[in-house]
């Protein structure tokens, strides 16, 4: 009973049936052109890709933000993908939208103007942010997102002088996120009293299912500040380093453009290209660069059919092709 126990509780924190879910709608939906590979070949690429955070390219919002390794997955992916961007300037959130929209094409506005809201203060205006900025203040606002709706709604109640002990904690996981009243921070008082405000906190987290930074580094970021408003304490979390390695998604911010394993196998790519150049004169430039764009490392979603990824990166090659030389 107890192995049995034990075996229930990990397959529920590690969300083991929403992938099997997954697992077999991937296999109904594609059952005829699996039956060429075999289903337990199938299930390996399967669970190899949910393993290795590449099950989440390409897929629809409601998946991506389905489970807490989903949401790290795509975090990382996104860091990846386009590091390379931030080394160009700063960028409008409707900018990093379309970047988002790359790797999920149905991913909400919402929620890019949210993050792009703890950049600028819940500035009205939109203005260029950093690649750095946005993406440790996108981390917070994608991870930890039913956590920062009952956070608002604290917050709104303790500026009106409110009991804030019953909290109300969202409990719907649909890709539809809730539209959140920003909370006014023009108050007398400058924000609400931070120790108050983190018995709240701390309470929340004890008794909420969803992801929540741990309390301990969220009350080592307020024990300095006396008063704080709620976009401040979003700026804190997005810049605190410790809650960043806690969640484990993003390395550290020094380290934010540096990538070792993806640089290698751009250094490859290149010593390619040069080797083809060289070695190959009498080759016509569409087949050098046919050839080029056949050996790039690019990361291809392994949830579906090996045959749909033959499919998937022949359409997608003329867009690589355009991102590898704007990159280079």
């Amino acid at each position: 009973l107890i192995s049995v126990s034990y075996c229930l509780l990990f397959a529920a924190q590690r969300h083991v049936l929403t992938y099997m879910e997954d697992a077999v709608s991937q296999l109904l939906e594609n059952r005829e052109d699996i039956s060429q590979y075999g289903i337990a070949r199938f299930f390996t690429e399967y669970f190899n890709s949910v393993r290795q955070g590449t099950h989440i390219l390409f897929r629809e919002f409601s998946f991506v933000q389905a489970t807490p390794h989903n949401r790290a997955s795509f975090l990382r992916t996104f860091w990846r993908c386009f590091r390379t961007v931030g080394k160009n300037g700063g960028k409008y959130s409707s900018e990093y939208h379309c970047l988002l929209q790359l790797l999920c094409p149905d991913f909400p506005m919402e929620l890019t103007q949210k993050a792009a809201r703890i950049v600028l203060m819940d500035d009205a205006m939109d203005c260029l942010m950093s690649f750095s900025d946005f993406l440790f203040a996108f981390q917070i606002q994608f991870y930890y997102s039913e956590f920062l709706e009952s956070v608002a709604a604290i917050y709104q109640d303790l500026l009106a002088g409110k009991n804030p002990n019953t909290v109300i904690v969202p409990t719907s996981s649909s890709g539809q996120h809730r539209q959140r009243q920003p909370p006014n921070d023009c108050s007398p008082l400058d924000g609400v009293e931070a120790s108050v405000f983190y018995q709240c906190l701390e309470s929340l987290c004890d008794r909420s299912k969803y992801s929540c930074p741990p309390s301990a580094l969220v009350k080592e970021m307020l024990s300095s500040a006396q008063r704080l408003t709620f976009y401040g304490f979003l700026m804190a979390l997005a810049k605190d380093q410790e809650i960043n390695r806690a969640l484990g998604a993003l390395p550290d911010k020094g380290e934010l453009f540096l990538d070792p394993a993806m640089d290698q196998e751009l250094e490859k790519l290149v010593a390619q290209v040069s080797g083809l150049s060289i070695s190959g004169p009498t080759s016509s430039s569409g087949d050098t660069a046919s050839l080029a764009v056949r050996n790039s490392p690019r990361i291809n979603s392994p949830w579906k059919p090996l045959h749909h990824r033959r499919k998937m990166d022949a359409e997608s090659e003329g867009s690589n092709e355009e991102t590898d030389s704007s990159e280079n």
